[in-house]
């Protein structure tokens, strides 16, 4: 998509974007574009340099028509998170004026800005599906020119990073009588075909067979039958492999619990989980990273009928631990905890979840960050340096004996799956650490982060696709 060049003013674009600061030094090649006039065009306002700020200047000489200028503020505030930002708004404005031949001077804008470029273009410039029935224009084709050298490899990484989300975006928008658990493996074997993935998708059958009783005891239900979607990325050899176990349930009525008319609206989302994890595997197809990573997806619907599961009921898991069900609507940790002691048939190195998995992280974070639970600190540490980098914020929750006792507390099996209201965040990521044992594990619960309410310079409002990026960056950096 993208062509690389080294920098010249005097291309045949329609745009060159760039980057200008208060206390810039102005270009001579730029400068002979407005013939001399760029700081008399900043000191009239013509030109913005406030941060983040766009102007669009038509040139006075050469081939090109015109320069977006983006502002760095008083003291050049390019920091990835802000540059990042800025090419989402640039983007989109290349969108909004069918501009169709661009080039970005990437020095301008500080070093290592190309993958920045190519992963915010991605994500800016993404539209949700939708079923209307007169379908939508079709987009103007651009052109992208990033004038640098060497930032190839960069801007492949970066456009692998926005590809990855753009897909998470896409199956957590989708319908739930579109997106069921059969469509679900079936996009995961079409990915996998496509990038040359192993693959495997367990029936119900075999479920039983492995006696998942959790995930079994959530589908019952259900008209449409289980999948365990598993997808395989070789990238170290016989190394143990990282797994990363996505919550698929393809819609939640919450079951007997059941939700209530406002809160089951948009439950199509709550396979977030699983849309990052075949986010992630899309952009690992690209990045390849030197370490082995398993893609475990536990996948139904959470439905009612004379067949659901219901309160009190007592289920054993494919550990072979019981549960006592005091709450049907605390599912997503059911479907978990086979999922995980499946991934632990392969002898992963390290466990990370990510789960919608409960309201009360939002209560706790908000809707900007992701809690975690964890049991290893060098482990988590790896997620918060990826996250910092990506600007996909994550909080580290207590995970301490007390709530762990909790869990634990039932007169009729070995745990239950909701002890109560206070705290049950924590509870919920505790219950599934019940089945992960002394394997080095992080739970990321996106419940708050999956979605935005409203859009940003990245993206439209709706499925966020959180966690791709981060989980790609720190797989990319896997030095355990």
């Amino acid at each position: 998509m993208y062509q690389v060049k080294d920098l010249d003013w005097n291309g045949s674009y329609d745009t060159i974007v760039v980057g200008i600061g208060a206390a810039d030094t102005i270009d001579e090649g730029l400068d002979t574009l407005f013939n001399g006039r760029v700081k008399s065009l900043i000191q009239a306002s013509d030109i913005s340099t406030k941060t983040g700020e766009l102007s669009i200047v038509p040139t006075f000489e050469g081939t090109v028509k015109r320069i977006l200028f983006v502002g760095l503020g008083q003291r050049n505030e390019n920091t990835p998170e802000n540059v990042r930002n800025w090419f989402g708004k640039v983007a989109k404005q290349i969108k909004a004026r069918a501009f169709t031949n661009v080039a970005v001077a990437l020095d301008t804008f500080g070093p290592n800005t190309a993958k920045l470029f190519a992963e915010a273009y991605e994500m800016a410039t993404y539209e949700h599906p939708t079923y209307k029935s007169e379908p939508k224009p079709a987009k103007s084709d651009v052109t992208i020119t990033l004038l640098g050298a060497g930032v190839e490899e960069e801007a492949l990484t970066g456009a692998a990073y926005g590809r990855g989300v753009n897909v998470a975006r896409t199956l957590t928008m989708m319908p739930a009588n579109i997106l069921t658990s059969e469509t679900l493996a079936d996009y995961a074997v079409e990915l996998a075909e496509r990038h040359g993935f192993s693959h495997r998708i367990l029936e119900k059958e075999e479920m039983e067979a492995l006696g998942m009783g959790a995930l079994l005891a959530v589908n019952q239900g259900s008209t449409i039958p289980p999948k365990l979607i598993v997808l395989e990325y070789h990238g170290a050899g016989d190394a143990a492999p990282v797994a990363v176990v996505g919550k698929g349930i393809t819609f939640d009525t919450g079951g007997y619990s059941i939700k209530p008319k406002d809160g089951i609206v948009g439950m199509k989302g709550d396979m977030g989980g699983a849309a990052t994890v075949l986010g992630l595997f899309e952009t690992l197809a690209t990045t390849k990273p030197n370490v082995n990573v398993i893609g475990v997806i536990p996948s139904t619907d959470n439905m009612i009928s004379g067949d659901a599961f219901k309160p009190d009921d007592v289920i054993t898991a494919m550990s072979g631990k019981t549960i006592e069900v005091l709450n049907t609507d605390a599912e997503g940790r059911l479907v978990l905890a086979d999922a995980v002691t499946f991934a632990k048939t392969y002898e992963p190195q390290a466990i990370i979840d990510v789960a919608t998995l409960t309201g009360g992280v939002l209560v706790a974070l908000g809707t900007e960050v992701t809690g975690c639970l964890t049991n290893d600190a060098s482990l988590y540490g790896a997620l918060e340096a990826a996250s910092r980098e990506t600007n996909e914020l994550v909080w580290q929750m207590p995970y301490f004996d007390v709530f762990i006792k909790q869990v634990r507390k039932s007169e009729v099996a070995d745990l239950n799956n909701s002890p109560g209201r206070y705290g049950h965040m924590i509870f919920g990521g505790a219950f599934v650490g019940e089945f992960v044992g002394d394997t080095p594990w992080l739970h990321l619960d996106i419940a708050g982060t999956s979605e935005r309410s409203a859009a940003s310079d990245l993206g439209p409002k709706g499925p966020t696709g959180v966690m791709v990026r981060t989980l790609a960056l720190m797989l990319e950096e896997w030095k355990r």
